[in-house]
């Protein structure tokens, strides 16, 4: 057995410590009123002396049992503090609470923005693609203003820059003069291979007279319910090496986004480009929904030049976006 004595002004106080120190189970072996110590006990002060006893073990098993309610209490105390954080930078409760969740606990009081971005970063590797070899056939489909064009043009821009590659160009579009004759434009300055496709005939023709190198395919942004725009898909869907990129651009609401995802379903998009990230105060309303689509982000657009504003999505450059970091000067600050 452990015995011990403890002191306090009342026989409540005194239990009190006995229960905290060597737990509920402790046995009271005598209770007497002794002098208090020092000048109150000379004018006559008394306090209650209890002498207590417990089995070998028990006091440090009350100890480990106080630690560990203390460590719970700042486990949920750390996670609270990262959850409101982030739902405060704009994600739902939940998402906020599943990365706060996955942090070690001695980074959650307090979280760096470097802690924060490992965390998310974790969280969203499964959506980044990194750097992706081009299918022989990509094709660049979402609703009208999204930045199909130019996102088209930062692609093969970078291409002819960075390895001298001469991307083919098609529009399959009979609709937008402007974007055909921009496309035009910048086939022109690339030295690039062109070809314009008003309708599904001239699209497989397109598609069939390709030589080795890839092709980008920007289409209108017309529902793929239209019947023409339909026509157009099934081309593409009959090609095993065809690849369908939905443009979006960052800013658009979330239930905005999902009825877009709803609408290009028929299209079979395989990745998603994101766009106007600077534009966007952050990503973190849009993460529930991409995580939820499943669906790959290869690129984010980061404003209108050509060919710089333009990056792929890596886990890093999502969660800087997310927590409304540019990626593009985040990442030249290292």
């Amino acid at each position: 057995m452990h015995y011990k004595r403890f002191r306090a002004e009342s026989v409540r106080d005194a239990l009190r410590a006995v229960r905290e120190e060597l737990g509920p189970q402790a046995l009271v072996l005598s209770t007497t009123m002794v002098a208090a110590p020092g000048w109150r006990g000379w004018v006559g002060c008394r306090e209650v002396e209890i002498v207590a006893a417990a089995e070998r073990g028990a006091e440090s098993r009350v100890s480990e049992n106080r630690r560990q309610e203390s460590d719970e209490r700042s486990f949920e105390a750390g996670v609270a503090d990262v959850t409101a954080r982030l739902a405060a930078a704009g994600f739902d409760p939940t998402m906020a609470s599943d990365v706060a969740e996955s942090m070690p606990s001695a980074s959650r009081r307090g979280a760096s923005l470097h802690s924060l971005r490992g965390a998310l970063a974790h969280r969203l590797s499964t959506l980044a693609t990194a750097d992706e070899e081009f299918a022989k056939v990509e094709v660049f489909v979402g609703p009208p203003g999204a930045g199909k064009t130019t996102t088209i043009a930062k692609i093969a821009s970078q291409a002819r820059a960075t390895d001298g590659r001469r991307l083919g160009l098609i529009a399959a579009d009979g609709l937008r003069i402007g974007a055909v004759e921009q496309l035009r434009t910048y086939a022109e300055i690339l030295h690039a291979p062109f070809r314009i496709a008003r309708n599904s005939d001239e699209l497989e023709a397109a598609l069939s007279a390709r030589r080795r190198q890839p092709v980008l395919v920007d289409t209108a942004g017309r529902s793929p319910s239209d019947p023409a725009a339909r026509e157009l898909f099934d081309v593409v869907a009959h090609h095993a090496d065809a690849r369908t990129h939905l443009v979006l651009p960052a800013g658009t609401p979330p239930r905005t986004a999902k009825r877009i995802f709803e609408t290009y379903a028929e299209a079979r998009p395989s990745r998603v480009i994101l766009t106007r990230i600077d534009e966007a105060e952050s990503l973190a309303p849009l993460v529930s929904l991409l995580r939820e689509q499943q669906l790959p982000i290869s690129y984010l657009g980061t404003g209108q030049r050509v060919p710089d504003d333009l990056c792929r999505a890596t886990a890093d450059m999502l969660a800087m976006s997310a927590l409304g970091e540019l990626p593009v000067q985040a990442a030249l600050r290292g």
